[in-house]
Order: C-alpha cells, then structure tokens, then sequence
C-alpha cells in the first residue's frame, strides 16, 4: 500500500457522487473551512467509573427495566441488556393498520432496547478492551437474532450509537441501541436496491469493487491542455485501518467530515451470520478505529449505525449484492441552511486529507 501523500488540489470546490446512493452527493469545498461557522461542541469527558445517580451504572440495576440479556451472566455483568424506558416503537396488536384516501398508517409496532456497553460509566470505545469490545460485537449479534426470531413481522433491526448530546445521547453512561421494525429504513433500502442494480448490471457486489479499488487502484489524471497532473489517486490512499478480516474506509463521498465506514474484506451481507472468531478482527479494527478519530478530533459527539440486509421474503435476494458495513459518523458541525434544504451535504476538509491525518495516528495496537 503507498503511503505517499496524495495529489489533492490545495482548494477544493466539487460534487462527489455517492457511487453507492447516486441520488446522494456531497460538495467538497476546503476554502469553506476559512470563514466562521458554527461547530458542534466538544464534550469535556467524565471518566468516574461509577455515579451513584446513574441508572446504567452496577448497583442500581433496580432503576432499568428488568435485564433482557447478559454477558456473562445478570450478577457479574460487563454488558446489559434492558427495555428501553421510553420506546420509540412498541409491542402493539398486528391489526390496527390504517388506511384512509391515499394516507398510510403502519402501527409502530417493534422493540426498542438499550444495551448497556460496559459497567464503567466515563469509559470511552476506544479504552475498553479488546476482549471487551468482543463481547459487545456478540452481544449486537445476539440481540438481531433473537428480535428476527421472536416476531416474523419485523423487517428490519438497526444496532446504533449516539454518543454526546447533539447525536441524540440522553444518559452519558456509554450505551448503544437496538430497535426492531416493521419496516425498512429508507436509506437502508436505497443502499440495497441501488447495490442490486449495480449487481444486475456488473455481476459484482460495489461494495466489495469499492473495497478493491481502495486495495489496488491508482490514477493520473492530467490537464489536456498543459499536460500538468490534475490530480493522482494513490493505492490505499482511502484506508484508515486493515485486519485479517475487516477494513477501515474514508468514503470518497463522506457526508461527514471524519466519516469512517467498516467493512468485512469478504462478501457478507447479514451481520447475524458473523463467526465468532471474526468478532475478535472486527473488534481490533474498531478500537483502533475509534483510538485514531480521538487522537484527531477528540471530544467529538458522534452517532454510529450498523446497516446489515433486511429480512423477509422480498430480501432473500439481496445476499450477493448486499455488504454489510458499520458507518462511523462524527458530528462536528451543525448543517446549515444549505445543507438541510438541498440534501447536499457540505464537508470543509477533503476526504483525502481526512484519511492522510487519521492514517497518520501512531497507535500501541
């Protein structure tokens, strides 16, 4: 893999095209960085490992709902799973779908739990072990299998993270989600029937071609008319982290500045089907992940989703041309008018230079 610094424009001003969602673009436009904007706030960490107020912390068990799961058992926990307290969706009848002219409604029938991520209260994702970080991953798996098992109506369960309050964190004991629904995300659809297209057309899974041309693609583009380099796509100039098994990505496309995708080097679609000694590579490249984004823009708030192929009959399908993949979103600053508006996503540091800093974090392990 070259480490050379790629060859990118001093000022950048262009609209990339997401390759997987066509109908998602983001303006690259580095001068922006320039003028006064408004920036999502650092957090100023708590690192206590126990507050005696917080209902996630151990010995106060009695404040959540009753413990759903555990690792490794309800005593000795070092992750929980609870109901979660305030349910964006619940368990409602099956038969209260309303339709009246060209109005739908579907009830917002699911499940909607809290996982506890560890017993320390301040720990960040990046401290905890890798061991740890095991038994987490496990614990997502386990939770998306048993929400598809127990109820044959829901489609679709998204695993995520908000961390800090503009992500939407309430509680700042470090804790993932886990929400089971009747339906499929839009984004979540779109990524599967645009990755089905290109899968009709090119007899290949994009995400797996884009992860190859992270590996082995370089260019040279130059001007026609003076012969000068325009610009040059350095081998590996995209990729933030490697393992045996899983890959770090800087999108070309980010809709966040430090966005960070992780993927498995091999074709699979369904995160419920993960091995087990795969958890252990996936859990290394998170760490590290999350350990290179803390060293460049610590204190970041951040949101991070596990998208993973839809179930039901309609989706069987999609095995060959979906990928799953963990998409690391750092909230660093607030979207403008602009933004909110046209769809377009702004970012002011080219994805390039993004991943050149990130890339560039010595880390232990």
């Amino acid at each position: 893999m070259s480490q050379d610094s790629p060859k990118t424009p001093k000022n950048v001003r262009e609209i990339r095209i997401n390759p997987v969602l066509p109908s998602e673009s983001v303006l690259v436009a580095t001068a922006r960085g320039m003028r006064p904007r408004k920036e999502e706030e650092r957090l100023e960490r708590k690192t206590e490992a126990h507050v005696e107020r917080c209902p996630f912390c151990t010995g106060n068990e009695d404040k959540t709902p009753p413990t759903i799961a555990a690792w490794p058992n309800e005593q000795d926990w070092d992750v929980r799973v609870v109901e979660n307290l305030y349910p964006v969706l619940g368990e409602e009848p099956p038969d209260s779908n309303l339709v009246f002219g060209l109005q739908q409604v579907i009830v917002g029938y699911g499940r909607h739990e809290v996982i506890i991520d560890h017993s320390n209260h301040g720990i960040s994702m990046y401290e905890m072990s890798r061991e740890h970080l095991v038994t987490l991953l496990l614990a997502y798996r386990e939770r998306m299998i048993a929400l598809y098992e127990a109820d044959k109506r829901i489609r679709y369960v998204l695993v995520f993270k908000n961390f800090g309050p503009a992500a939407g964190a309430s509680i700042p004991h470090t804790h993932s989600q886990v929400i089971a629904m009747p339906v499929v995300p839009e984004n979540v659809l779109n990524e599967v029937q645009y990755a089905r297209l290109h899968h009709d057309k090119h007899h290949q899974c994009i995400y797996c071609s884009l992860i190859n041309e992270a590996l082995t693609f370089e260019a040279t583009i130059y001007d026609r008319d003076s012969g000068e380099i325009r610009r040059k796509i350095n081998v590996g100039q995209y990729i933030i982290d490697r393992g045996e098994k899983f890959i770090a990505i800087k999108p070309f496309a980010s809709r966040y500045e430090w966005e960070v995708h992780i993927l498995p080097l091999q074709h699979e679609a369904d995160f419920t089907n993960i091995h087990e000694e795969d958890l252990e590579d996936l859990a290394r490249i998170l760490k590290r992940t999350m350990a290179r984004l803390d060293a460049v823009i610590g204190g970041a708030q951040y949101n991070f989703f596990l998208h993973s192929l839809p179930h039901g009959e309609e989706y069987a399908d999609g095995a060959p041309s979906y990928h799953w993949h963990l998409e690391i979103c750092p909230r660093t600053s607030i979207p403008t008018g602009f933004e909110l508006g046209s769809g377009l996503f702004v970012s002011t540091i080219s994805p390039e230079d993004a991943a050149a800093q990130l890339r560039a974090v010595q880390l232990d392990d």
